[in-house]
């Protein structure tokens, strides 16, 4: 591991009321005690050593505190900023190394002349995610929970944030350590099996042990994975491709739900060329609303584009909604749409019923009666509080996710369980086979290994270098 001190700046850029510099690492007290001077007493804190640590740094910085004062330029005296300083001892802190935060104000250019005096003294710039990453490595935090921070700065609604908080806190990482302990204890029992195979039936009861890793070890596992889609969906969100015929109304519904003039309306068919996306908030799930153009037969080639980019998003979809006219007959280019989108999760929202008599009653194909219809004004907003209250459910599901739920929030989580759980059920078909023992272990080492992947126990580096990767400098 890399012991060097690390600096960066740890709030967005642009102007703001305050910017932090983070300072973490063997140094980090060191370079602070170099640059900054306190108000109270005008002169630099000096550092000792303690003769109980012979080599072991201590200042007079109090740990834990912030302290006033000033940030100033050791080579010419000039003042860079007045300032905020926190010192945290090592190892009650992220890293568990020693960590300077200096709050100083948020103008880029006092942040970057700041950043750069404390780079002068010793430190080097953080790495995207290093940060979290010497949390990992030093012990305080596993891998389940350093992603979690990821997904908290990704939040896109109160939920998905409430989730994330909880991956944090560990709830992940204990369902799969009380897996990891229930195969590890399975795979004592198998290494003492072989190792006097005169006590085998008694260490190994093949029935017994079947039943055990059925219940404690693949449905556990399989939930887990199940899991997988919803936190999915409250991580990127729901993705609704709104499509339709030309001068349908997509737009107009577009607007309504967004509550602003996202997409051009006009009477004319074939405004809309391209797709306009937006996400917008339905009880905690973020819903991404694509403004598709309308699907006809065109000779225009830029109409052509639009057709095809429609075809696109209504395939990556997770649910389409699409809108007929509830005033005028159910037209031939209708029913081809319903032919290209059939496949995937549909809502039939029946617009312009503003439009129709009081009291007519609207015919539906009886084809189509097997989806989830409802009957809307996108102009005037009648039924839109409903089709909010159905695209929910179809992305709740008929077990939304509590806050107390375990859930696996992204693809390299599930990869990894998906492998255990192949494992395991494998060990349950080979003891139900009356498999040799030394082959059971070689599976459930599998099963283990997979999990110890989960939890960084047993992770390359180039997949730590990856999941890193994705965190911003500062974090």
């Amino acid at each position: 591991m890399d012991t060097s001190t690390i600096a960066a700046i740890a709030t967005p850029s642009g102007r703001g009321g305050i910017g932090i510099i983070k300072i973490s690492g063997a140094q980090a007290i060191s370079i602070a005690t170099a640059i900054f001077r306190p108000r109270d007493s005008g002169r630099r804190f000096r550092t000792t050593v303690r003769s109980l640590s012979p080599g072991e740094n201590e200042t007079s910085f109090p740990s834990h505190k912030l302290v006033y004062g000033q940030i100033v330029d050791p080579e010419n005296g000039h003042v860079l900023d007045e300032v905020l300083v926190s010192v945290m001892k090592a190892p009650r802190t992220y890293t568990r190394e020693d960590v300077v935060e200096i709050n100083a104000h948020g103008g880029a250019v006092a942040l970057q002349s700041i950043l750069a005096s404390v780079l002068k003294q010793g430190a080097r710039l953080a790495e995207p995610g290093e940060f979290t990453k010497r949390a990992f490595l030093n012990g305080r935090i596993d891998l389940t929970q350093a992603e979690a921070v990821i997904e908290v700065i990704n939040a896109r609604t109160a939920k998905s944030l409430q989730i994330a908080t909880s991956q944090m806190d560990g709830h992940l990482r204990k369902e799969v350590e009380s897996i990891r302990e229930i195969l590890i204890n399975f795979m004592a029992r198998l290494e003492a099996a072989i190792d006097f195979p005169e006590d085998v039936e008694d260490l190994v009861d093949t029935r017994r042990t079947a039943a055990e890793m059925q219940g404690q070890v693949v449905q556990p596992l399989q939930k887990l994975i199940q899991s997988h889609f919803d936190a999915r969906i409250l991580r990127d969100g729901l993705k609704v491709a709104v499509v339709g015929k030309p001068n349908v109304g997509k737009s107009s519904l577009l607007n309504r739900l967004v509550q602003k003039d996202r997409a051009i309306v006009t009477s004319i068919p074939g405004t809309t060329r391209d797709v306009i996306e937006e996400t917008v908030n339905i009880q905690g799930i973020p819903v991404i609303l694509s403004d598709t153009a309308g699907l006809h037969d065109t000779s225009d080639p830029v109409e052509t584009i639009g057709i095809e980019k429609t075809l696109e998003h209504v395939n990556g979809s997770d649910l389409v909604l699409f809108l007929v006219e509830a005033h005028r007959p159910f037209s031939e280019e209708d029913y081809r749409i319903y032919d290209n989108v059939k496949t995937k999760p549909l809502i039939i929202a029946i617009n312009k019923i503003d439009l129709v008599s009081q009291g007519k009653h609207i015919v539906i194909p009886y084809s189509w009666s097997d989806c989830e219809q409802i009957c809307i004004s996108a102009l005037y907003g009648q039924g839109i509080d409903i089709l909010k209250e159905k695209i929910f459910n179809l992305a709740a599901g008929k077990n939304p996710i509590e806050l107390d739920d375990v859930i696996v929030p992204n693809l390299r989580h599930k990869v990894a369980l998906e492998r255990s759980l192949n494992a395991a059920e494998a060990i349950v078909s080979e003891m139900q086979n009356g498999t040799a023992i030394d082959l059971v272990a070689i599976t459930t080492r599998e099963a283990i290994d997979a999990l110890d992947e989960t939890l960084g126990i047993n992770v390359k580096v180039d997949i730590l270098e990856q999941i890193f990767s994705q965190f911003c400098i500062g974090k």
